[in-house]
């Protein structure tokens, strides 16, 4: 009888024993550094306690000290309209795009999918990597393609050298690359839209910006809604694209709070204030991420 039984427990378990190697990993690659970067940020960690390892605690000191720095609500009013704009673009792109691919027939759906893809599928670095290549000041396309249209003041025009303009590029860049998860997600959530909806529109005299309004985005709210919120934590977070096109600059045009804290704890060796900036930041998405969700929680709640 206890064999059985030894069985049926281990069957029972056997699920749990399948996922542990990955749950154990994750741990380690997740929670150990968050709570390593916690106990950093009430720590006063700076180069001789990397070094010794003997790091005193200072409780919420720096905190106080981040909060306290103009600098630091700067950055982050710079980050939120960073975050608002990128993601609007996106959210907007990508609606268009969904909406277009809906319209086209099999095989240029099949053809603009497949670019959508692969710009998708590109690697960060070597996206960035094509941007600067795009913008170079002298052998640059884009400034060759804008000479040759009769725009001459843009011959040999160095577009990292100024704020606007690196701005401009690097909201350009996560754009191009953030569109496609965008507009293939929501491609996928027209697909399950009822025909018969849009028929009943179209009877009713709908126009085209009335059937989305009163029939597409109703429908796919929720859907608009996870898509809006994995984009805001995409384009809160880019770090990469920033650090090697402009690490920020020029001067802190596009320094952003991941870059901030970057610089603090590597340029400046201040991996306290580093560790206390990158905590506020995760806080700050999670309060945008959870006012998000909750409205709309709210919205499905008085829809039904």
């Amino acid at each position: 009888m206890r064999r059985p039984a030894r069985r049926g427990r281990l069957a029972a378990a056997w699920p749990y024993l399948l996922i542990a190697p990955t749950l154990v990993g994750t741990a380690f690659l997740l929670l150990y550094p968050v709570a390593r970067n916690l106990l950093m940020s009430v720590q006063h960690f700076r180069m001789a306690e990397l070094i010794r390892g003997d790091a005193e605690f200072v409780g919420l000191a720096n905190y106080t000290q981040v909060l306290g720095d103009p600098d630091f609500w700067t950055v982050t009013g710079r980050t939120l309209w960073w975050t608002a704009l990128n993601t609007g673009l996106i959210m907007l792109f990508g609606t268009l795009t969904a909406l277009m691919l809906k319209a086209l027939g099999r095989r240029m759906r099949l053809a603009v999918m497949s670019g959508l893809v692969l710009t998708w599928a590109t690697p960060v670095i070597a996206a960035t990597t094509i941007f600067q290549w795009l913008f170079q000041s002298r052998f640059g396309v884009v400034n060759w393609a804008l000479d040759a249209l009769g725009f001459h003041s843009f011959q040999n025009y160095a577009w990292f050298a100024h704020r606007g303009s690196t701005f401009f590029i690097l909201v350009a860049l996560i754009v191009w690359q953030s569109v496609p998860f965008a507009a293939l997600t929501l491609y996928g959530g027209l697909t399950t839209i009822p025909a018969e909806l849009y028929e009943a529109a179209r009877l009713d005299g709908a126009g085209a910006w009335q059937t989305f309004r009163l029939v597409t985005f109703p429908v796919l709210r929720p859907l608009f809604a996870l898509v809006t919120s994995l984009e805001v934590i995409w384009c809160f977070k880019c770090f990469a694209q920033i650090w090697v096109i402009s690490q920020g600059g020029p001067g802190d045009a596009t320094t952003t709070l991941p870059v901030y804290a970057f610089q603090i704890a590597q340029s400046l060796h201040k991996y306290d204030l580093g560790s206390a900036v990158s905590t506020l930041t995760v806080l700050i998405l999670a309060a945008a991420l959870v006012f998000n969700l909750r409205r709309m929680f709210r919205q499905e709640g008085e829809a039904l």
